[in-house]
């Protein structure tokens, strides 16, 4: 059953981290590969820390061993460097923005369509964490 077997890994392109640079008065876009580098289907989410700043298109999907997908990691226009001084106390500031990619092995014969109820379950679910750097 795939659900008992720990979800294989998968890769980022960028790796480590995401990188937007100045000026941040526009929306910026930011292209990130991920590749399922394992042997079966896997499911995955992408989440975010600031859900107002940072969008990601598309949110969720399957992919198929070796297979890969190019997600949009968008953030929209704020002002840098006030959000540090003035709202650090609405933890709004930019020192932990981060992109968490989530993925797990679908159920055997599961169709090629995505289903939040295979992270609710009790198979295993792995993470990866995309640090965003903003480069003023």
């Amino acid at each position: 059953m795939a659900q008992s077997v720990p979800p294989g890994d998968i890769q980022t392109q960028p790796g480590t981290k995401i990188v937007f640079n100045a000026p941040y008065d526009d929306k910026h876009t930011y292209h990130i590969k991920v590749i399922n580098s394992s042997a079966r289907r896997i499911g995955y989410g992408i989440k975010t820390t600031n859900m107002k700043r940072l969008g990601v298109d598309p949110p969720c999907g399957v992919l198929d061993p070796k297979e890969a997908v190019l997600l949009a990691v968008s953030c929209d226009a704020f002002a840098f460097g006030q959000e540090e001084k003035f709202l650090i106390f609405l933890f709004q500031d930019t020192n932990n923005d981060r992109i968490t990619v989530e993925w797990t092995n679908t159920p055997d014969g599961a169709a090629k369509q995505f289903r939040r109820e295979w992270f609710q379950g009790d198979g295993m679910v792995r993470r990866k964490n995309l640090p965003i750097e903003y480069n003023p």
